[in-house]
């Protein structure tokens, strides 16, 4: 019986430490943004968003509208979003308006939402010399090292797909 509950103790102690590795190694970076924000969804949750206000110092993480984590320095307001048009090519996109529960108008500095089958906003994010393309589905978020590559990439993606 003592054996079982130090094997209980030490696997509980484990699992939480490979937790808190997991979510600091993932919360860091954009190219794990999607699978991080994903990491929040549990059973009934439908949607896990990232939203940045001011100058993207403090960020928080919501899930069906409810805030479940708030952090700071996560990247700072130098990021750039864009859509992507095959006929258009990319187009700058600007953060919606937020209002406080006062009504007073809050600068967004960014947002990225994902829902529960991994779909993240068809957005790609220009972030310190990388291109992040969250417009995936399934798969982790490719990163390139110029917006032009990433056009190169959708352009030659769309011609194999016409072929």
């Amino acid at each position: 019986m003592i054996v079982i509950v130090i094997v209980g103790v030490v696997y509980t102690l484990a699992v939480s430490k490979i937790h808190q590795v997991t979510e600091q190694k993932t919360g860091s970076n954009f190219a794990n943004l999607k699978e991080y924000l994903h990491s929040f969804l549990q059973e009934d949750a439908k949607e896990a968003k990232l939203l940045c206000l001011d100058d993207c110092s403090e960020c928080s993480v919501y899930v069906d509208g409810v805030k479940k984590k708030s952090f700071e320095s996560f990247f700072d307001s130098s990021v750039e979003v864009y859509r992507y048009d095959f006929l258009q090519g990319t187009q700058s996109v600007e953060p919606p308006a937020l209002f406080d529960e006062k009504g007073v108008q809050e600068r967004v500095c960014f947002t990225l939402s994902v829902d529960r089958d991994f779909v993240a906003d068809q957005v790609i994010v220009v972030y310190k010399d990388s291109v992040y393309d969250f417009t995936t589905y399934f798969t982790q978020t490719p990163v390139y090292d110029s917006l032009s590559a990433f056009v190169d990439a959708k352009e030659a993606q769309v011609q194999e797909v016409l072929q």
